[in-house]
């Protein structure tokens, strides 16, 4: 039997739209079998990832700032990080089941007024670390805070600030950090337990980090336990770290450091203590002199409505081994417009004894003896 060519043609194209249709048919086939494959991922899988930050800076002005040595004067500037340290960071979280997690954090400090990076000129400066986190407690590997930093925010009445703090009249600084830290946090209800293992604490320091054969080279160690109950919080933490080299490597720094705060209708209150005993020089590559001293505090916080706040704090070190005394007044009135944007007015006066050099600021010190007033205006921004 003969076809006509007309229907052959006919059955040929009929033929071909029926293999489109079944190609067609078969992409969207596989594209609705990866959607939802790809939702049954995401479903099954719970990470998170957090970017926040501070962006803080005022207007300041110190009076008698050592620029060199035997010189100094008045200085006024735009400067970073009034009550706050400026800073952006990722936080990330992966739930491993079992109430296990896989955590990590990296946060850069920076310095807003001029846009560079802090800490030592580091990308993630202030914390940089990795671990895992369960119903133990979390365990964590990198570069990390120390146990004062911590758990003295909530005894401090400045919170441990960048400036106008405890970490302003600390002669190594409250707000610590180490390197190639080894950290295990625990909370437990009201108790909070914190200790940490750095195998080279500082690596911008000549040798700062891990000496072959000398494993004492940079070390640091500490921990702390903190308990909350109620308006009432106590604290107590231990901070220790070796010379940064050979030579220096049996030297230490020591500090202990006891706090508390109670809280009461509008009002808080602070106090606490801090001794220190350091034979290291401020390079930390030689052994000196052991310096003793004691760091007294008490403040206050008072709320006059939900926006406004009014700090107070008064810091006393009584040098043991010299006569470098020195007493700082604190002054800080702070006003929300939001829950993420505030205005603040910080003024301070530190008076030195002896050849005390202390500012109300850990990097703008005084010349010896003299006495330093200090004042900024600022905005920080928390997003």
């Amino acid at each position: 039997m003969i076809i006509p060519r007309q229907k052959t043609t006919y059955l040929i194209k009929q033929k071909q739209r029926l293999t489109v249709k079944k190609t067609l048919f078969a992409l969207a086939a596989a594209a609705a079998a990866c959607a939802v494959s790809g939702a049954a991922f995401a479903q099954s899988s719970s990470t998170s990832m957090t970017l926040y930050g501070i962006a803080d800076a005022g207007v300041s002005y110190q009076s008698h700032v050592q620029s060199v040595p035997g010189q100094g004067g008045s200085l006024y500037g735009v400067t970073s990080g009034g009550l706050s340290g400026s800073r952006w960071g990722i936080r990330g979280v992966e739930d491993l089941g079992g109430n296990l997690k896989g955590i990590f954090v990296l946060e850069s400090g920076f310095n807003i007024d001029s846009g560079t990076s802090a800490q030592g000129n580091r990308l993630f400066g202030r914390q940089s670390y990795v671990g895992l986190q369960g119903d133990f407690g979390a365990f964590t590997l990198g570069r990390q805070q120390n146990a004062l930093y911590d758990l003295f925010g909530a005894y401090d009445p400045m919170a441990v600030g960048s400036s106008y703090s405890l970490n302003s009249v600390d002669t190594l600084g409250f707000n610590g950090r180490a390197d190639n830290a080894i950290k295990y946090t625990g909370k437990f209800g009201g108790l909070t337990a914190t200790g940490f293992y750095s195998t080279g604490r500082d690596s911008t320091i000549p040798n700062g980090t891990e000496v072959p054969g000398h494993f004492k080279v940079g070390t640091n160690f500490g921990g702390g336990l903190a308990y909350a109950s109620g308006p009432f919080s106590a604290g107590v933490a231990y901070d220790q770290y070796q010379g940064s080299s050979i030579a220096a490597a049996d030297g230490t720094a020591k500090r202990i450091a006891v706090g508390a705060s109670y809280a009461f209708g509008e009002a808080k209150v602070f106090a606490g203590y801090r001794w220190l005993r350091d034979e290291l020089n401020a390079a930390t590559t030689a052994i000196v002199t052991a310096r003793h001293d004691n760091l007294y505090w008490v403040g206050a916080l008072y709320k006059f409505t939900p926006a406004f706040s009014l700090t107070g704090g008064t810091y006393y070190t009584d040098a043991r081994t010299d006569n470098k005394d020195s007493l700082m007044f604190v002054l800080n009135a702070d006003y929300a417009f939001s829950q993420r944007t505030d205005a603040y007015l910080l003024l301070g006066y530190v008076k030195n004894h002896g050849s005390a050099t202390y500012g109300v600021t850990s990097t703008m010190n005084t010349l010896p003896g003299q006495n330093q007033t200090g004042a900024m205006v600022g905005v920080r921004h928390r997003f």
